[in-house]
């Protein structure tokens, strides 16, 4: 099987979003989905953009800025590394993830390391 990382992306503007609080169980529900079909590797949802540190190192100098380095209408809110079949299987378990219909799923093949144990 061929790992996927879901990165979540919702929108900045809060009036596009569900209502606060009212997706919720939809997501418990998507997440014992993921995890009763065997699929499921690991989650986290994310703080806000805002609480965000950007590293850099410029020519021997560590610049650290706060926040994110773009200015975007969405940001990264969370991820899932799922174990699917195929793209076709990712895909259409991306097209669940509760927040779809307002903001979107990136889907990320994830490279295999070789020599290094699995956790």
């Amino acid at each position: 099987m061929t790992k996927y990382m879901m990165l979540i992306y919702a929108p900045t503007d809060p009036a596009q979003a569900d209502a606060a609080g009212t997706d919720i169980e939809r997501w418990i529900a998507y997440d014992a989905m993921l995890k009763a079909a065997g699929v499921h590797v690991s989650d986290h949802r994310l703080h806000g953009p805002e609480t965000s540190t950007t590293v850099r190192v410029r020519g021997g100098d560590t610049v650290i800025s706060d926040g994110p380095f773009a200015d975007t209408k969405e940001y990264l809110a969370g991820y899932y590394v799922i174990d699917a079949g195929d793209l076709d299987a990712a895909i259409a378990l991306a097209a669940q993830v509760p927040l779809s219909h307002y903001g979107s799923v990136e889907l990320r093949p994830i490279i295999p390391t070789t020599g290094v144990p699995e956790e």
